[in-house]
């Protein structure tokens, strides 16, 4: 057994080892994510025990109606600082140092003060540090990518390794939590972010590229329209799903076993479309990707709306879980191509509020309205298809790329 716990530690620790000697640029990102993965991780961990899951089903409603209000408050708060320091392009690395360094600063201060008012705003402060790491990782991803291996792959490759850093942080907080309660947590994650920041030590000045896109003075870019409205209904259904698990299947007499099934199903999807990703052809249009994942979604929702039992549901909570990483793959690989080496952080924080817009949209539904499971899933079938219909029929706005998904 020990030799099988050592080996086995072994083959975890080689790919992080090839990293860390790596001369590309993108795998020392890819540590960097690992570790603000891994603290984030732990931090939700931390702040479990104040979820929702504990109150009566009328109660819930309304504090998770507030609480998904609140989620685009990080994002505004963030959004006006951000997108001038991003569109300067220069200060990329500086950004993701801070984030993380700020997030190690700001877990040690929550730590002691778990159990009073204070852990509010500091909460509140992890919150935006995270959301400045996640916007500022598409600037850097596409600075970073190997020009032979594609945005779609190299964020891929990022997707991967933040499942791994949340695998590698979700044992010792367990654990943590068990022993030392959440306290002990938010220290973990304090060094997991130090960890971050002492990584992005190690990245080298981002190379300035010349993506092909016009942009409006709002962060617009009429080339990926048409691509965005498809992610960020892919976007809008993972939250509706979601909260359908959380609410219809308490309401409707479900064991409670379905939702731990059918969420697990749901994240083994999202890690799926991280390896599918980078297996796609080569020639494979990103808009493509996008309408791709939306019509298998809603042929999968049907498929478990017609069958509804618990194997099928939880094939189809994996397959939404799949369609929503490909397109949010797909769609951050276009964007990180077309938006202009100048107004990058416009457009970046632009299409981050209007997906973090649709998902708490699609959130709210069934949070305030008491819809049954089974006719959630039937509604969102149409909603799939409807979206998919539209994005045929739409007209483009630009010619086809040059390259395709796995290009850059």
């Amino acid at each position: 057994m020990a030799l099988r716990a050592g080996a086995l530690v072994r083959l975890g620790v080689r790919p992080l080892v090839r990293m860390w000697h790596s001369d590309e640029p993108l795998d020392a990102y890819a540590l960097v994510h690992m570790a603000s993965a891994a603290g984030d991780g732990l931090v939700s961990i931390a702040l479990a025990e104040s979820v929702f899951f504990s109150l009566p089903v009328g109660q819930a409603r309304v504090k998770v109606a507030l609480y998904l209000a609140l989620t685009m408050a990080p994002l505004a708060v963030a959004a006006p600082v951000l997108a001038p320091l991003l569109d300067r392009g220069g200060f990329r690395r500086g950004i993701s140092f801070g984030s993380a360094a700020g997030r190690a600063i700001v877990a040690v201060l929550a730590a002691p003060r778990f159990s009073t008012l204070a852990l509010f705003p500091l909460a509140f402060a992890l919150l935006v540090l995270s959301k400045v790491h996640g916007i500022t990782k598409n600037g850097l991803t596409s600075a970073y990518a190997p020009s032979g291996e594609g945005l779609v792959r190299a964020n891929g490759r990022l997707g991967r390794m933040a499942v791994a850093g949340v695998l590698l942080g979700s044992g010792p907080g367990l654990l943590a939590i068990k022993l030392g309660g959440a306290t002990s947590v938010l220290y973990l994650a304090a060094a997991a972010y130090t960890v971050g920041a002492l990584l992005n030590l190690r990245l080298p000045q981002p190379a300035v590229r010349s993506p092909q896109g016009t942009v409006d003075r709002f962060g617009r870019v009429p080339a990926l329209e048409v691509a965005a409205v498809g992610a960020g209904s892919l976007r809008a259904a993972s939250g509706y799903i979601l909260f359908l698990l959380a609410f219809a299947l308490r309401g409707g007499g479900h064991p409670p076993y379905w939702f731990g099934v059918l969420a697990a199903a749901g994240l083994v999807g999202g890690f799926l479309g991280d390896l599918v990703a980078p297996r796609l052809p080569a020639g494979l249009r990103e808009e493509r990707v996008v309408l791709g994942s939306l019509v298998a979604a809603g042929i999968g929702a049907v498929v478990a709306y017609r069958l509804f039992t618990l194997p099928v549901l939880a094939v189809f909570s994996a397959l939404a879980g799949m369609a929503t990483e490909l397109g949010r793959l797909a769609f951050q690989s276009l964007m990180q191509r077309w938006a202009p080496a100048r107004a990058q952080g416009r457009v970046f924080v632009r299409y981050e509020v209007a997906f973090q817009l649709a998902w708490v949209g699609g959130a709210l539904i069934p949070a305030l309205i008491a819809i049954p499971f089974r006719v959630g899933i039937l509604l969102l079938a149409g909603f799939y298809l409807l979206v998919g219909a539209s994005h045929v029929v739409r007209p483009r706005v630009r010619p086809a790329p040059r390259r395709g998904a796995g290009g850059t």
